[in-house]
Parts: structure tokens; sequence; C-alpha cells
């Protein structure tokens, strides 16, 4: 028996965007299905939004993404942050994307793709606990923390 688990992302009209930048970063196949494929007739608002949306890569990346339906509650219009302060990330996100590869050279090649019209939170470098750590948040809005994977010692 095996379980995956996948980042779903949420979007406002940007889901097919976001999909198709991802897959320019990472490879894979997208595939999209739109609430029009599900019948909802193609003159209503929304009907070429995505409703189910994927970025699946051979080397193990997966991202889900949809477009949330109907206006945005005033809450929603509220963009959340992340920055740094004093050394410390502050946030009020509810989770972040975190890809980790194998070698700097790998990661490097993501984070230089990502950070295309991102805010960086933290440039890529050398940590405590990696060859190398770094976190942005895209332009979709999407904070993501890439790292080299270290070889830990089993508790």
């Amino acid at each position: 028996m095996s379980i995956t688990t996948t980042t779903h992302l949420n979007f406002r009209g940007e889901a097919r965007s976001a999909l198709g930048f991802y897959q320019s970063v990472f490879g894979g196949r997208t595939t999209i299905a739109t609430y029009g494929d599900f019948g909802m007739p193609a003159d209503l608002p929304g009907s070429e939004n995505v409703v189910f949306g994927q970025v699946e890569a051979a080397d193990g990346f997966r991202v889900m993404a949809y477009d949330i339906p109907g206006k945005p509650s005033a809450a929603a219009e509220t963009a959340s942050s992340t920055r740094r302060e004093n050394g410390l990330t502050i946030t009020d996100q509810p989770f972040f994307v975190s890809v980790r590869g194998e070698t700097l050279d790998e990661v490097r090649g993501y984070w230089d793709e990502l950070a295309v019209g991102a805010s960086i939170l933290e440039p890529l470098a050398a940590s405590a606990w990696s060859a190398g750590f770094g976190m942005l948040t895209d332009s979709f809005g999407v904070t993501w923390i890439l790292d080299v994977a270290t070889a830990r010692p089993e508790s």
C-alpha cells in the first residue's frame, strides 16, 4: 500500500497560467479540465476557468491547481504576505510549497526559473543545514522553499 500527497493550489482565474509556468520550470505533463468541460454553459462567466489542473513530471514533481468559482470575498481579496524581519520569516500564509533536490545545480535551475518576477525572501545560498536553501514568492503569490537534500542521522 502506498500514498501520495500533492500540493493543491487555489487561484482566482490564474490557474491555467500558473500551471503553464510550473510546467516550464519543472517539465512534465500538464492536464487541464475547465468548468465548461464538465457541463457549465460556455456563455457563462468562468466556464473557461480550470476546475482540475495538474502538472506531473517523471522525477516525482506534482502540483494541482484550480480556479475558485465565484467572486472573491472581501477576506479573499486581502493579499497574504510573507516577509523577512530580523532574520525570521513572518507570514500569514497557510502553506509553502517545498522542492528538495539532490544537488545544488538541480535546485539552482528551478530557482532561476521560479525567481523570474518573484519576490526573493531569502536568496538561494548555503545554510547551516543545506548546501543551498532559498525562499521566494512567485508572480502568482505562491511561496516556494527550495533546498538541497542533506543526509540526516536516523533517530
